[in-house]
C-alpha cells in the first residue's frame, strides 16, 4: 500500500465507525481528474505533531488491515489443506498403480474384489498371494485358494514352514486392500468388508517387558477383544504357545467362541491338537480346515488344502534339512 489504505465504513452507535472494508488503491493515472469532473469530499489532514492523531491513525489502519489479513490467511490455509490432501490422495492412487504394475510385471494375478456387506458370511478366494512377499523376492510366488462362506472359524495346521503365516497375511492383506479400494494380490477375491482388521502374532521378545510373555499375549488379546466389531476380522499365528496345550486351547477356545457369538471371523494357525477339537465340538458355528502341504520327501509345496487338521509339525524335517551332512563329490 504504497499510496495509502483505501477503506469504507459508516457511521455506527455514537458516531463510531463500523464495517470496515478494505477498498482497492485508485489506480495513479487516474488521480489526476479533468476539472469539474470531481466528486465532492471532505478531507482531514493530520499533522506531523500530532502524536495523538497519528496514533489513532495508526490504529484504523491496522483495524482495517487486520479484517483483510485474516481472511487472507484463512483462505491461505484452506488452499495450503486442499493442496496437501491432493497430494495425499494422489501419491495413494499412485502408489496403487505402481504396485498394480510391479505385480503384473511378475506375470502374478490382479484384481478387482467384489466386496459384501460387513454382515455377509462370504469369504472366497483364487490364486490368493501375499504381494509383500512377491516384492521382496525374485522366487516363483505360489498361490492358493479358498472357500469359506458361511465360517465362523477358518484352521490352519500343518508343517513348519509351510506357507502357514504367509497364508495368513495374504488373507489379511487381501481384506485389507479390498477395503482400500486397492487393486487386490489375487486372481479373484470375494468377500465381506470387515468393520476392523486385527492381529496377534508373535513379538520378539522386549527386555523391559513387565511380566511373562503370556501376560503380553493375553493383554494383546484383551486389547482386540475391547476394539472388535461384529463383522470384524481378526488373525491369530500360533497364539497363546506360551504355555502348555491344555491352558492355551482352553483360553484360545473361549477366546474365539466369543468372537463367533459377536460376528466376528477368525483365522487360526495353531499346533494344538485339543484347540481343534473343542472348535470341531462346538455348536452354531461353522470351521473350515486348511492344511499346509507336505510331500512324502518332506519338500513343503506352500500350498494350503482343506483336509483334516493335524498338529504334526514335521520338525525333524528342518532338523535334517539344518544338519545334513554336505554331500562331497565322489571324484
Amino acid at each position: 500500500f504504497r499510496d495509502g489504505v483505501v477503506a469504507s465504513a459508516r457511521l455506527g452507535t455514537a458516531n463510531e465507525g463500523v464495517d470496515y472494508v478494505l477498498r482497492r488503491p485508485r489506480e495513479r493515472g487516474r488521480l489526476v481528474r479533468r476539472r469539474g469532473l470531481r466528486e465532492p469530499s471532505v478531507s482531514r489532514v493530520v499533522d506531523r505533531d500530532d502524536d495523538a492523531g497519528l496514533i489513532a491513525l495508526a490504529g484504523l489502519r491496522s483495524r482495517i488491515l487486520n479484517l483483510a489479513a485474516n481472511a487472507l490467511a484463512q483462505s491461505a490455509d484452506h488452499l495450503d489443506h486442499f493442496f496437501s490432501r491432493l497430494r495425499q490422495e494422489l501419491a495413494f492412487y499412485r502408489g496403487c498403480l505402481n504396485l498394480h504394475d510391479l505385480l503384473t510385471a511378475r506375470g502374478l494375478p490382479v484384481c478387482v474384489a467384489v466386496p459384501c456387506a460387513s454382515h455377509a458370511p462370504d469369504l472366497r478366494a483364487r490364486g490368493l498371494y501375499d504381494p509383500c512377499l512377491a516384492l521382496r523376492s525374485d522366487l516363483p510366488v505360489v498361490t492358493n485358494d479358498l472357500d469359506a462362506d458361511d465360517a465362523s472359524w477358518i484352521v490352519i495346521t500343518g508343517a513348519n514352514q509351510g506357507g502357514k503365516s504367509t497364508f495368513l497375511r495374504a488373507l489379511g492383506l487381501a481384506h485389507l486392500m479390498a477395503r482400500a479400494g486397492m487393486p487386490v494380490a489375487a486372481a479373484s477375491f470375494r468377500a465381506a468388508l470387515p468393520t476392523g482388521i486385527f492381529s496377534h502374532f508373535a513379538r520378539a521378545e522386549d527386555e523391559e517387558r513387565r511380566g511373562g510373555k503370556l501376560d503380553e499375549e493375553l493383554r494383546r488379546l484383551r486389547a482386540i477383544a475391547e476394539a472388535v466389531q461384529p463383522g470384524g476380522l481378526v488373525l491369530l499365528n500360533e497364539s497363546l504357545s506360551s504355555t502348555n496345550e491344555r491352558e492355551g486351547s482352553a483360553i484360545a477356545a473361549e477366546v474365539l467362541l466369543a468372537f463367533a457369538g459377536a460376528g466376528v471371523r477368525s483365522v487360526v494357525v495353531t499346533h494344538f491338537r485339543e484347540l481343534v477339537d473343542r472348535l470341531r465340538a462346538a455348536t452354531g458355528a461353522r470351521a473350515v480346515f486348511l492344511q499346509a502341504e507336505r510331500s512324502e520327501s518332506g519338500e513343503r509345496t506352500f500350498r494350503l488344502v482343506p483336509g483334516e487338521p493335524t498338529t504334526a509339525s514335521w520338525a525333524v524335517d528342518l532338523i535334517e534339512q539344518t544338519f545334513r551332512p554336505e554331500r562331497t563329490d565322489p571324484s
